[in-house]
């Protein structure tokens, strides 16, 4: 029997992308223990070397047509899709999105089948292939990094200034012992009073979330509930969590919060935390949200009270989610490793580069995970590993329901062959005529 053979593409959406969907611990198990033969792009910026998937047995080379699979990170650039090849990348497509509707129809339009990380989910929905936890990991890095910065162009000087940017460290360890070492020099040495209480929001409570607080953990924070945050004066480094219920009310008077109701019909509720954003120093957002759910911080609450306000409380945004005029509406930008932070000023609708100038200042990077290359990659792979088989020996060819690929990767199939499967044919309206 013929050995299936599967392609890794090189990542070249920009300098800093040095992740990979597999590493070669796992190439090495594909192709002893899985027959399978694997081609991989060369390239100079992976985390990875060339050498290292050589060693195990792959085939380096710039020619992937021998590939009717091909795996990638981010997206495959237009015109370097082939006609009929299935491939399996992050489309950032699943909402609609419009810069990316021109990949979905050319993907459609050369008969390939493409495959999304993103929806990959158990039987409950939960997502099983992800880098949400090293994006979680390198937002609250960057988002601590910027705020000494800020925090110093302001003139008050703080042991935040200590914190590197996440691509600055070797790796997680690194990263830790300088939080580890921050911790002890806030103990050490309190916040001046005009910061306190000193008070680090984080939304959410998946991966993201969970990431994020890992490391800020680490400098032994005052867990409070966000109920007590309207209370709360004494001095100290506090961390506070919110859920959906912290985040929004039923418009109705009197109804009461239901999660699920929630998801249903958000357009039953809206917004309170703006509420609480005025007694947040720093807010690390991790959310999953679409224009249907009620906006976190808008433009129009941003301008009255930044103008009521000489020096409001809140400096910093770690928008880890990095939806452009999203849940928070300021984020109007992406900004990259090397210059992670912009001011926006509700004034005017500005946006000045770097931690300088009047506004509220922002951390939108978009590519978190790969600062963090080799251990994102190594986990991300773990939890991919276990399909690749599987979805090398499935049947591209033939229909959807006979392909044979695993319950999780169907799920996650958004293209068959040229055509939107069933449970995607919603983004139709999308594409446009």
């Amino acid at each position: 029997m013929e050995r299936p053979t599967i392609g890794i593409r090189r990542e070249d959406k920009h300098e800093w992308e040095a992740r990979v969907p597999l590493t070669p611990d796992a190439v090495r198990t594909l192709v002893a223990d899985e027959s399978l033969n694997v081609v991989v792009q060369p390239s100079p910026i992976r985390a990875f070397a060339d050498e290292a998937y050589l060693e195990v047995g792959a085939r380096v080379d710039e020619d992937l047509s021998a590939c009717g699979l091909v795996f990638a990170v981010k997206e495959v650039p237009i015109a370097l899709l082939r006609p009929s090849t299935a491939y399996v990348f992050f489309s950032h497509t699943i909402k609609g999105q419009p810069y990316n509707m021109p990949l979905l129809r050319r993907v459609l339009d050369l008969g390939c089948t493409l495959i999304d990380y993103e929806r990959i989910v158990d039987s409950e929905g939960r997502r099983l292939v992800f880098f949400g936890r090293h994006a979680g990991l390198a937002g609250m890095i960057d988002t601590l990094h910027v705020l000494g910065r800020r925090l110093e162009w302001q003139g008050v000087p703080t042991p935040f200034r200590e914190i590197e940017a996440a691509h600055r460290y070797p790796g997680l360890t690194e990263a830790r012992a300088a939080f580890e070492k921050l911790g002890e020099a806030l103990r050490r040495d309190p916040l001046p009073a005009a910061l306190q209480p000193f008070v680090v929001g984080v939304t959410g409570y998946g991966s993201v979330s969970r990431g994020a607080q890992e490391l800020l953990d680490l400098l032994r924070p005052e867990s409070v509930d966000p109920s007590q945050l309207a209370a709360l004066t004494t001095p100290g480094l506090y961390k506070t969590v919110f859920e959906e219920r912290h985040l929004v009310e039923p418009v109705e008077p009197g109804a009461s919060f239901e999660l699920q109701d929630y998801y249903d019909n958000p357009d039953r509720y809206r917004s309170v935390f703006e509420a609480h954003a005025r007694r947040l120093a720093v807010l690390v957002n991790g959310i999953y949200w679409t224009e249907a759910y009620p906006r976190l911080l808008t433009l129009e609450f941003l301008r009255e009270w930044f103008a009521s306000e000489a020096s409001p409380r809140l400096r910093v945004v770690g928008d880890i989610s990095c939806d452009i005029d999203g849940s928070v509406e300021c984020t109007v930008k992406v900004t990259t490793p090397g210059q992670p932070a912009f001011v926006f000023d509700p004034a005017t609708g500005g946006v000045a580069e770097g931690v300088e100038g009047p506004g509220l200042c922002m951390m939108t990077t978009d590519c978190l995970p790969c600062e963090l290359p080799i251990e994102s990659s190594t986990s991300f792979t773990d939890a991919l590993q276990p399909f690749v088989a599987a979805a090398a020996r499935a049947d591209y060819a033939g229909t959807f329901e006979g392909s044979g690929l695993p319950a999780p990767l169907a799920a996650a199939t958004i293209v068959w062959r040229g055509e939107l499967t069933p449970d995607y044919r919603y983004l139709e309206s999308h594409l446009g005529p």
